[in-house]
């Protein structure tokens, strides 16, 4: 076979200011300026990727609030490991945030912080002394207030959340936050993941009762969506999993459900999150944001930049 080189210098060109760019000085990032307002702050940031997609996603949860559409926070326990509380209370109070869902660890650790201001023990030294999980309030007080909970006809999440009155933090725990805002707050709890699963008084009854009429109440939460807006923070199993579920009740019982936004925040990128929050649930016409980043730095950045569009 024979290949000649081919003749360069018939190639075709065009002016450079024929093209269509995706990258221009204006959509630059400008240097921070001592003293200057948050605002100003958001503002300086670069206009690209993730930076485009929180910009985006506040412009939708403002406009959801003004509509007074749903935003619901779905979220791991983590997030509250990490100091946010504080964060999520304000959003609560502020009417930003209209309802949240945890998973079973979230809940003992809201409760635990509400209860003494600590929580989150050193796992492997519990574990090798065949210790993790056994504290004895933790258990006992969240078991007592789910199988109370369930002889009232109470979620899990109302029956943890009226288990806090008189507990010294009540103002830094969204269980009790929301007990009192009458906000809902609804704990999915899959058996045997908890530590108060091993405690004596554990009932197993308790446990799927008030988690199934957390899931009833989930399913008319997502039942309002159209308009509104879903969180994901920090969970890659659990609630992605409940929320597909969720919003295929809310669909079969005729509500139109369609035109929303999802946005998933996460250290890492994920299956259940990319497939059950992002991609499936928005296919009939809504939009969807994937954000990585460590959750001590979006959501405080997250909720204030809502809040300057809110009050701008």
């Amino acid at each position: 076979m024979d290949f000649p080189p081919l003749d360069f210098s018939r190639i075709r060109t065009f002016p450079v200011a024929d093209r269509v760019n995706k990258v221009a000085l204006e959509l630059f990032a400008k240097p921070h300026q001592a003293g200057a307002s948050f605002n100003q702050f958001l503002e300086s940031l670069p206009q690209f990727l993730a930076v485009a997609d929180l910009r985006a996603l506040v412009r939708d949860m403002a406009q959801a609030v003004r509509n007074k559409r749903p935003i619901v926070l779905m979220m791991g326990a983590h997030v509250i490991k990490v100091g946010l509380n504080p964060i999520l209370v304000a959003a609560l109070e502020q009417g930003i945030i209209s309802a949240v869902a945890v998973n079973g660890a979230g809940a003992i650790h809201d409760f635990e912080l509400c209860f003494q201001g600590e929580t989150s023990e050193d796992v492997q030294k519990g574990l090798n002394e065949g210790m993790f999980g056994m504290a004895e309030e933790t258990g006992r007080l969240m078991n007592q207030a789910l199988v109370s909970g369930m002889s009232q006809g109470l979620g899990a999440g109302r029956a943890l959340g009226n288990a806090t009155k008189g507990f010294p933090n009540t103002h830094l725990s969204l269980l009790s936050t929301c007990e009192r805002l009458e906000i809902p707050m609804t704990v999915h709890i899959a058996v045997g993941t908890d530590i108060i699963h091993q405690h004596p008084a554990c009932n197993g009854a308790a446990l799927g009762e008030g988690s199934y009429r957390d899931f009833q109440t989930f399913a008319s939460v997502c039942a309002q969506l159209e308009g509104g807006v879903v969180l994901n923070v920090g969970s890659a199993v659990i609630l992605p999993e409940v929320f597909l579920k969720a919003l295929t009740i809310a669909r079969n019982l005729g509500h139109t459900v369609e035109k929303f936004t999802t946005a998933t925040f996460d250290m890492t990128r994920h299956y259940r999150p990319s497939e059950n929050v992002q991609k499936r649930p928005t296919a009939l016409g809504g939009k969807r944001y994937y954000i990585v980043g460590h959750h001590e730095l979006n959501l405080p950045l997250l909720f204030a930049a809502v809040l300057e569009q809110l009050q701008s």
